[in-house]
């Protein structure tokens, strides 16, 4: 039964089934009932397990196929009309090239199966910040996977009107032949095309590919901006909170910071942290500052390393109604498991593959390390009582991080809006010897959006620099490195909740309650105004973080220079006079 009578919608639909050819359409419609439907299909059908629903209500184990675990960013590509839109660090093929490729491989792709249509909404239905997407898709995990990530169903039919204005999503998973796998963005056409995966990453419409990549494109052309941040509430003893945003790289910590719990003696005190967003924020100038949203309403969060300890919200985010993705399934209770979560892997299990697994005596990991949850926002216990707040959230301080093991000091505050915008496009993490090439080469990854930006990265900063004559009082910006090492490549800094003592020292910053020291890359914290009481970390180590070794910051320039020369005369003027300046202070 069709939902809509938008003849925008219908025919793109009926254009899309006439190419893939699917035995029947389905509208999602958003209730309950049909959601409870699709899961027991997919359980019958093996491509849900129904997990332990004593131990965790509505949760269940998905598998995906092993070539098909990760986003696949040599096979993603932005199809602007000009290759100059796409900029050189995006993929990039002719939009008239790419549709004629894709369609040969989507001929009959959905043969035999159903063809479900999505009506979704990136942000609250109706709000001034909501972006609207219709995703086509043959996978039931997809559906419901989008039900947990995004709002969907009727009211965004509702929304969208009579009007053209929502991207149109199209992913078959197809045969998921890896070597004819694309993830194709086209953003003259608010189109996105995915085929031949079933991985979440790929495939959830509504995540990197809109919220990021088509988002980045339509916030500079509308005078906002989507970026790859989390977003937290900082609540003092008196009931004041703050908020700040956070960009880092993949493995920096970014989903334990948004769901950090403080120190005991903070705690004790009366502060508290909220969590608006863990991945992505969409940030529009509105009185005189700028205002955040987390357009998802989800978690999809890697399952590795998340336990007890690290991260006790995310653990309690998935508790009840989430899906679980190659991770360990332990046969003798009917749970899930995956490396770090707790010491004691179970010995009667299976892996991600489905294979046999004993935990004691298995030489290999039981869980994919890109193994995940997809999870309710509202399950964590420290969501943002603004989560739904249609207008957002107003952002005091823009954090950028990366991992750097003896250059970035822990903590340093940019000069102004522009200094900041330059902090953010040099930032980057060093490799680790997890990753295949030399040890310790810094990896830029600008605003952590080199993967997500879906158009020039100078073209990028020039709008970052242009957003400050939108408002009056920009969010001060910031650079954090939680992972200085010593010369036995140890950690110097605790990290984890410890992290709070930063963000204290940021806050008393943006609200003129601090001095700083002026170095030649940024203020630094004077002695004494990060508190260390009960941190473990003595006033000596926080002056080892605190340090700014020139001899180092010299050969990061040289890096800077080569990473610029890559956009040519994209690159804005400032960043250059921006780096004229460090150079010329180191």
């Amino acid at each position: 039964m069709q939902l809509t009578s938008n003849k925008h919608v219908l025919s793109w639909i009926d254009e899309c089934a006439a190419l893939t050819a699917p035995d029947s359409v389905v509208w999602i419609d958003g209730s309950e009932a049909q959601l409870a439907s699709l899961r027991a299909e997919a359980v019958a059908t093996g491509e849900l397990i129904t997990l332990n629903q004593e131990k965790m209500p509505g949760c269940y184990l998905h598998r995906s196929d092993p070539t098909d675990v990760a986003r696949v960013e040599d096979r993603t590509f932005i199809c602007s009309r000009s290759k100059r839109d796409a900029g050189p660090t995006n993929n990039w093929k002719s939009p008239d090239e790419m549709y004629a490729m894709m369609k040969s491989i989507y001929a009959g792709a959905m043969a035999g199966r159903v063809m479900y249509v999505i009506p979704y909404s990136m942000g609250v239905v109706g709000s001034p910040f909501a972006k609207y997407g219709i995703e086509l898709t043959d996978s039931i995990y997809v559906v419901l996977s989008m039900a947990i990530m995004t709002r969907i169903g009727k009211s965004v039919l509702a929304q969208i009107g009579d009007g053209a204005d929502f991207i149109k999503g199209l992913h078959a998973k197809a045969n998921l032949d890896p070597e004819r796998r694309y993830i194709a963005h086209f953003p003259e056409d608010n189109t996105i095309w995915s085929v031949n995966s079933g991985y979440g990453g790929n495939v959830l419409l509504g995540k990197k590919c809109f919220a990021l990549r088509m988002a980045s494109v339509l916030g500079r052309d509308q005078g906002w901006m989507a970026e790859h941040m989390l977003i937290l509430g900082v609540e003092a003893p008196n009931g004041e909170t703050k908020y700040v945003a956070a960009a880092f790289p993949s493995a920096c910590g970014k989903t334990n910071l948004a769901m950090l719990i403080p120190p005991e003696g903070y705690e004790k005190a009366g502060w508290k942290v909220w969590c608006v967003g863990d991945d992505i924020a969409w940030l529009r100038p509105k009185n005189g500052m700028l205002y955040a949203v987390n357009p998802e309403y989800g978690f999809f969060g890697v399952a590795p390393g998340t336990n007890v300890k690290s991260n006790p919200n995310a653990i309690a985010a998935t508790a009840k109604n989430a899906i679980f993705t190659n991770v360990v399934q332990n046969l003798d209770d009917n749970t899930v498991w995956w490396e770090g979560l707790d010491k004691n892997p179970p010995e009667n299990a299976l892996d991600w593959r489905g294979n046999p697994w004993n935990g004691k005596t298995a030489g290999t990991p039981g869980a994919h390390p890109n193994s995940r949850f997809t999870a309710p926002a509202v399950n964590c216990p420290c969501i943002s009582p603004e989560f739904e707040n249609p207008d957002g959230v107003p952002i005091s301080a823009i954090i950028f991080g990366g991992r750097r093991a003896k250059t970035a000091p822990l903590v340093y505050q940019s000069r102004d809006w522009t200094h900041g915008v330059f902090v953010g496009s040099i930032m980057g993490s060093e490799t680790t010897a997890a990753a295949a090439g030399a040890v310790g080469v810094a990896r830029r990854d600008p605003m952590a959006m080199l993967p997500f930006c879906g158009y020039d990265m100078g073209d990028y900063w020039a709008h970052w620099i242009d957003m400050a004559s939108k408002v009056e009082n920009p969010p001060q910006i910031f650079n954090v490195n939680w992972f200085r090492t010593d010369d036995d490549g140890k950690f110097i800094w605790p990290g984890y909740g410890e992290n709070f003592r930063v963000l204290e020292w940021i806050l008393k910053r943006c609200s003129g309650q601090l001095d700083a020291v002026d170095s030649a890359i940024g203020y630094l914290p004077l002695p004494g105004d990060v508190n260390l009481d009960g941190s473990g970390v003595d006033s000596a180590t926080l002056e080892t973080l605190l340090n700014v070794d020139k001899a180092l910051w010299r050969d990061e320039v040289s890096g800077i220079e080569e990473f610029y020369a890559k956009f040519g005369d994209t690159l804005p003027k400032a960043l250059s006079a921006e780096l004229a300046k460090l150079s010329a202070a180191l």
